[in-house]
């Protein structure tokens, strides 16, 4: 399954030259992750009050064309991989207009307690592991 987001690309994101500097795309990676658990019906915040949190430990972007200054862009987010303790999203990044592709990446993360000791989800947490698991298929 593939979730997608949309954004316009605001004046502060880009730089003298009115690209996007990188340092967003890990945001709008975020904004991709978040939006994929919300429509699920997981906030982060929800994951979060059950002491449940989930750490970026690895993140790959590969740039392709640039986004520039009010650009309406797509976030297409999709689970790669998933195990009972580390989740891994992929994520396309493209201009909505053109449909070009402008970036590709991908984030992998620990689920965790809240002292930072792995987290076994599909133990402890079944319901939520399996309704992840059902957007792979």
């Amino acid at each position: 399954m593939i979730m997608e987001s949309h954004i316009t690309v605001r004046y502060a994101e880009t730089d003298q030259m009115g690209i996007v500097h990188h340092s967003n795309y890990p945001i709008w990676f975020e904004i991709g992750r978040t939006e994929f658990l919300k429509k699920l019906g997981m906030s982060n915040s929800k994951i979060e009050s059950l002491g449940i949190l989930v750490l970026l430990s690895h993140m790959d972007c590969d740039f392709k064309s640039p986004a520039k200054y009010e650009d309406e862009i797509v976030i297409k987010t999709k689970i790669r991989k998933m195990t009972c303790v580390r989740i891994e999203f992929d994520y396309e990044v493209l201009n909505a207009e053109s449909d070009t592709l402008l970036v590709t990446g991908s984030t992998s993360h620990a689920w965790t307690d809240k002292q930072l000791k792995p987290f076994n989800i599909e133990k402890h947490e079944p319901e939520i592991c399996k309704l992840l698991k059902k957007t792979m298929e």
